[in-house]
């Protein structure tokens, strides 16, 4: 089978769910400049993946041999995604495709995706129909096959056949496009936007009219890939619908280097705010080259008055282990006391089923020291699984109070440094707005992988933000500046600390 699948307009998260089903399917996947790369972690990672360019002016590949492609893999018995940008049947050559799939015999579904004809209008606060102002709305090619020797677009017809006009590869063309239509009858101050990159963070938008957008655009410097948009709807965007460009981390470009099973939520709430977040996962948690001692601490989980946790790895590493064991937290005494170091651990524990006895104020071992009443843990037994690796500051404090405390290593945080070329390659051409730690392990690893010198040289042009005073006095020692510091030891207090320091120093490209 082969699926024509739209990937959407460039914002990962506006792919379908069919589509991304389809990813999961595939044995190969044939993908182009417009479809997002981040799409490929869909697909199954022995799956075999074919970049085929189709960048204007200097195609990878030409069509005949992207139909080529598809209907060798097709006659390999092969299940094969065609991934396309936006939508595979408008503007988007599919059909093409699929009539070369019927020459040779083989099956095919067409998976719609969501065209940036409509996706990036409405990201840059434009709605392409809206009562009383557009009833209709047409989508027009601005880059005809130019083998034809003739143009199909019959502008004087079209100018003021629709309200709404939409074009697609048209910023090559836009001055003959606003000529045409002005002179076919169009109002010269008709209101036109042309939006680059839409529904990602590198959109931008030029505004203007039909008189003068084409000026506009060439002063701006905007290039392909962009859609232009023609008609009173362009005015909207003015009263506050633009609001993806609003968002306080629009256009700003930000690393975290948390591992990448963790990375997810802090990655999604700068998302959220408008980043476009690169992942360094500087870590990668595996299990610990020997359960023993976390196993004979489960099998004596009876003689323990406290299970402290300080981090969601320690939390799921337990749970998992006592899952091997066929075991629940019914395991856990019913008298014994649970403590987590901050909320997003005793979040995790709630969800998983324990209740949580004690929260420091602050969130960092010498805080959940000094809550945990150290007057009343002598002759108590205390299980704090973690990493194998870590501060030994709340053990030895808890044994200096008097209690008996039990430390087995449940999981292991090892150094990672893919991506490390093209990290390097963003750092050091300053696209990097922000780099972001959060634990003093994701410090020593990122320096880990560049060396130190090269690491205190790469991050000297961007920003750096540290979850609480222990990660920023590991990065200070290492060399590094520190520009944001959370108040709050969480990835919310993170996120904000961000956004303080990347509003507080706007860039070219944010203003």
């Amino acid at each position: 089978m082969i699926y024509l699948v739209g990937s959407g307009p460039g914002d990962p998260g506006l792919f379908t769910v069919k589509g991304a089903r389809c990813m999961g399917e595939a044995e190969a996947v044939v993908y182009d400049r417009l479809a997002p790369e981040a799409l490929l972690k869909y697909a199954r990672p022995e799956a075999e993946k074919i970049y085929v360019g189709k960048k204007p002016g200097n195609p990878t590949m030409s069509q005949e041999e992207i139909n080529d492609v598809l209907v060798d893999l097709g006659c390999a018995g092969k299940t094969v995604v065609r991934l396309k940008g936006g939508d595979p049947y408008i503007f988007g050559r599919g059909g093409e495709e699929a009539l070369a799939l019927i020459e040779a015999g083989l099956p095919f579904e067409v998976v719609p995706g969501v065209t940036s004809g409509v996706a990036a209008p409405a990201y840059a606060g434009i709605p392409v129909t809206h009562r009383h102002v557009s009833t209709s709305v047409a989508f027009v090619t601005g880059h005809e096959d130019p083998t034809k020797g003739r143009t199909d677009v019959d502008w004087e017809k079209l100018a003021n056949g629709a309200d709404t006009l939409v074009l697609y590869m048209g910023v090559g063309r836009l001055a003959e496009i606003s000529a045409g239509l002005i002179s076919a009858g169009r109002e010269p101050d008709t209101p036109v936007a042309c939006v680059r990159w839409g529904t990602v963070p590198e959109q931008r938008t030029v505004t203007g009219a039909l008189e003068d957008i084409a000026d506009k655009v060439a002063k701006a410097g905007l290039k392909p890939p962009a859609i232009i948009v023609v008609g009173d709807v362009v005015a909207l965007r003015e009263v506050g619908l633009d609001w993806y460009e609003r968002r306080p981390l629009f256009g700003r470009r930000v690393v975290v280097t948390r591992a990448r099973a963790q990375a997810g939520e802090l990655s999604a709430e700068l998302e959220k705010l408008g980043a476009e977040v690169y992942e360094f996962p500087t870590i990668e948690i595996v299990p610990p080259e020997d359960f023993g001692p976390l196993d004979s601490a489960i099998r004596d989980l009876d003689s323990f008055d406290w299970l402290v946790y300080t981090s969601v790895n320690g939390v799921e590493a337990f749970v998992d282990r006592l899952r091997h064991h066929g075991l629940d937290l019914r395991a856990v005494p019913r008298g014994a006391k649970v403590a987590a170091i901050g909320p997003a651990t005793a979040e995790r524990l709630e969800e998983v089923g324990l209740r949580v006895d004690v929260v420091p104020k602050e969130y960092r071992a010498e805080a959940l020291i000094e809550a945990l009443d150290s007057g009343s843990l002598a002759g108590k037994r205390v299980l704090i699984p973690r990493a194998r690796v870590a501060r030994e500051i709340l053990p030895e404090k808890l044994r200096e109070a008097g209690a008996e405390v039990v430390v087995p290593p449940a999981y292991e945080s090892v150094p990672s440094s893919g991506g490390r070329e093209e990290l390097s390659l963003r750092l050091r051409s300053g696209e990097i707005d922000c780099v972001t730690f959060t634990a003093s392990s994701t410090v020593e690893n990122f320096v880990g992988a560049f060396g130190e010198e090269e690491a205190v040289r790469l991050l000297s042009g961007t920003k750096v933000a540290c979850i609480g005073p222990i990660t920023a006095e590991t990065a200070r020692k290492r060399g590094f500046r520190v520009d944001a510091e959370a108040d709050e030891y969480t990835i919310p207090g993170l996120v904000e600390a961000v956004v303080d320091t990347l509003e507080a120093h706007p860039t070219k490209r944010s203003s």
